[in-house]
């Protein structure tokens, strides 16, 4: 056990800055769903409103899986809820009747105005350890490695 133990706590630079960013990046996750949790909301299904009001207010399940980073067949498991609740409606495509488009309702707009400057507070007190220039720094970086 030795040897193994050496060779996960002895970690080359890169690696090393990989599992904080993973740390840090998990306590700031933390922090917002925390602020979710408080307000009787559930993250991912707010991550999925986000997302479809970046889009304009409708977007096609399958580019919405792709952009939170799920399965098409979870991205359902998500969109069910959203719409008992009335925050989304699914209806058949303009042009293509096989697909569905995904709307955003008036009261899934009311609980992102409603909800998002708080939690916008929550994430910004703990991003606001960093200077302006440092987050613009990170932020820099952070683009840079996301260049895949």
């Amino acid at each position: 056990m030795g040897d193994l133990q050496q060779y996960v706590l002895e970690l080359p630079l890169a690696n090393e800055l990989f599992f904080a960013l993973v740390e840090a990046t998990a306590g700031a996750v933390a922090v917002s769903e925390r602020y979710w949790q408080a307000q009787g909301l559930n993250g991912a299904r707010i991550r999925v409103l986000v997302e479809i009001a970046k889009h304009g207010g409708t977007i096609l399940p399958s580019l919405l899986a792709s952009r939170i980073g799920v399965t098409k067949a979870n991205i359902s498991l998500l969109l069910t809820p959203l719409e008992k609740e009335g925050y989304i409606t699914r209806a058949a495509h303009a042009e293509d009747g096989r697909k569905t488009v995904i709307s955003l309702t008036g009261a899934g707009q009311e609980l992102l105005l409603e909800q998002l400057p708080g939690n916008r507070e929550a994430v910004a007190a703990v991003m606001n350890r960093l200077d302006e220039a440092e987050q613009r720094k990170l932020l820099e970086l952070l683009h840079k490695l996301g260049q895949v």
